[in-house]
């Protein structure tokens, strides 16, 4: 929930702050995970883990440096989850027979029961318009992220002619 304190404005003036893409994505990103952690937070998964994770259930055999590209995360960094995923025994890292310097990711089935009860949780979230915003502006926003990161739409993704 949004607290008293962190109501945009304020008296604050942001002066060319207010135009700036970048400052504004920040504010959005921070709003979202804030969202986020107060819809699904009492499943103890966080944004990037449940990213991770939904992508290996929709990928299976995604190859990790893939993933970590796709998802912009630093190598060092998808390392250290993925094996962290792994010692949980939610992810399997298998080395292909063509590459041997690569390492494909599978879901245990640990792994897809996990993203199979967080599934409910994240869709009801995502479901929901964020604050501010109708569900015609939500798609519309959806959409125009979708192309400033060059991300194809999804094959049956809501368009933006939804209801509000």
């Amino acid at each position: 929930m949004r607290d008293e304190g962190d109501a945009a404005g304020e008296g604050l003036r942001y002066g060319p702050l207010s135009d700036s893409l970048g400052f504004l994505l920040r504010l959005a990103q921070l709003g979202a995970f804030r969202d986020f952690y107060d819809d699904v937070g009492g499943t103890g998964v966080r944004p990037g883990e449940m990213s991770v994770l939904l992508l290996i259930a929709e990928n299976p055999g995604v190859r990790q440096g893939v993933l970590a590209r796709g998802l912009m995360i630093k190598r060092a960094h998808m390392t250290k989850m993925v094996r962290a995923m792994e010692t949980e025994g939610l992810v399997r890292r298998t080395v292909p027979e063509d590459d041997r310097r690569s390492v494909e990711l599978w879901l245990t089935e640990a792994g897809a029961a996990r993203v199979e009860a967080l599934r409910g949780p994240v869709m009801a979230h995502e479901a929901r318009a964020p604050r501010g915003l109708n569900r015609r502006e939500t798609a519309q926003l959806k959409r125009l992220l979708r192309a400033y990161v060059n991300l194809p739409p999804e094959p049956g993704a809501p368009s933006e002619e939804g209801g509000s």
